[in-house]
């Protein structure tokens, strides 16, 4: 009786699905490890020999160039120079920078991980904005400057010529 006839009204799934409620997205892994200074050997030397410099250009993007490589950089020298551990100041750097790309807090917490291996947390960080996108040369501006050009070109239509071409 009922097999010939359409089907009208809304038909109905089974009521033993389950729904799984989406997580809230948790801290990430680092792009590389604490130790892996190697895979950048000219900025592994250069924080080795001038961590000011390494530390100037994180914290310019970590700032979103608020301040500059060099005050950043100068600042950090003359906090290593006063009080012989520039450790004080680099440690909430890497704070912030974890909380902004909601990073997870390995091997341990940020201002021991400094205390004991400045070094290594600096390339690791250089590493870490560096895989992200950002030319650790550049600064904040010309980084946002390349962005923006970039940006533009993807939004510009390709141009085609008029009228049919055989």
């Amino acid at each position: 009786m009922y097999a010939n006839q359409p089907a009208t009204g809304v038909p109905v799934g089974s009521t033993n699905q389950q729904y799984h409620m989406q997580q809230p997205a948790g801290k990430v892994p680092w792009s590389t490890g604490l130790c892996d200074c190697g895979s950048d050997v000219s900025n592994c030397c250069i924080t080795c020999w001038c961590p000011c410099i390494t530390f100037g250009q994180i914290a310019e993007i970590v700032d979103q160039g608020s301040t500059s490589c060099g005050a950043s950089g100068a600042l950090y020298t003359l906090i290593g120079i006063f009080t012989g551990c520039a450790c004080i100041y680099s440690c909430f750097y890497r704070q912030r920078m974890r909380s902004q790309y909601m990073l997870e807090d390995r091997p341990c917490n940020d201002c021991c991980l400094h205390f004991c291996c400045e070094t290594c947390a600096l390339c690791q960080e250089y590493r870490e904005l560096k895989n992200r996108g950002f030319d650790m040369a550049l600064g904040w501006d010309a980084n946002m400057e390349k962005l923006h050009q970039q940006a533009m070109q993807m939004s510009v239509p390709p141009v085609v010529e008029d009228g049919m071409n055989r």
